[in-house]
């Protein structure tokens, strides 16, 4: 059966990357399979993946609203836009969970000109950039005019003294962050550059969503049980992650919920990041 992507291409019914993506959601055999066959019963020649999308994650919201919140993973991180600046801090977090400082939003003076550099990231007295590339659609990919034009900046801010962690921070490395993914070009040249690439998928082994899942670094914009005026008004609190909610109803209260609301997004985010 033929299906439309994103992009527009046509392509085959893949079932068992479907089945993948399910699996990964943390629902068990049987409940994906019964999704599946629901699936199989609705689908038509010509449906695209993103109603293929929504009728998966419905059904999967019927039965653990974790487990869809799991599912939903790319498409609430590309919520942290629409320009981005949520991303970034969304970012600065999850370098943080590994033990690195981190700082967002710097203006830093350049041998020629002065940049704007959206995290900067310090480890073992090791200083380094990240910029962070966002994409409101999922089918935009990354290609190789990023990585050297962001080369270029990061040429003119290396070996100079920067007052960022301290008043003589030296940058030493370079980072590309994006949630989509990178053309194969890009990659190319950032390894022939020595800039280090963070994508959705990439590296296999620290990919931005196994970062993701080892971490417990979901979100806040995963919880069904929020709508999407409450998840903005806890970005702009600087509420970012699930986890951050669980033990702080003030913030929850603040945007207006009721206690039974609160209990039930407290449960979700719970269960999410494996507290209960």
């Amino acid at each position: 059966m033929k299906i439309i992507k994103h992009s527009g291409n046509i392509v085959d019914f893949n079932r068992d990357k479907l089945k993948s993506s399910l699996l990964k959601s943390g629902a068990n055999k049987h409940v994906v399979e019964d999704i599946l066959q629901e699936i199989d019963k609705q689908i038509y020649e010509g449906i695209s993946t993103k109603k293929i999308y929504k009728l998966a994650f419905g059904l999967l919201k019927k039965v653990s609203n974790s487990n869809a919140a799991r599912y939903n993973l790319r498409t609430a991180i590309q919520m942290l836009g629409p320009a981005g600046f949520f991303f970034e801090k969304y970012i600065a977090r999850l370098f943080r969970s590994e033990g690195y400082l981190a700082q967002t939003n710097l203006l830093l003076s350049g041998k020629c000109v002065g940049h704007e550099v959206d995290v900067a990231v310090k480890k073992n007295e090791q200083v380094e950039m990240i910029e962070c590339k966002f994409h409101p659609k999922s089918e935009t990919n990354s290609d190789v005019k990023v990585p050297m034009y962001i080369l270029s900046r990061f040429n003119d801010l290396k070996d100079r003294n920067h007052i960022i962690f301290t008043k003589k921070d030296k940058i030493s490395g370079c980072w590309i962050a994006t949630n989509n993914r990178f053309t194969g070009d890009a990659m190319a040249f950032a390894h022939c550059s020595g800039l280090q690439l963070l994508s959705w998928d990439y590296p296999e082994k620290s990919s931005l969503r196994k970062r993701i899942d080892e971490g417990q670094l979901y979100p806040i914009t995963c919880l069904t049980t929020l709508t999407l005026a409450e998840k903005d008004k806890l970005l702009v609190q600087d509420v970012i992650l699930a986890k951050e909610i669980i033990n702080n109803m003030g913030a929850l209260e603040e945007i207006g919920l009721s206690p039974i609301r609160i209990k039930n997004v407290i449960k979700e985010a719970s269960e999410l990041c494996k507290y209960i």
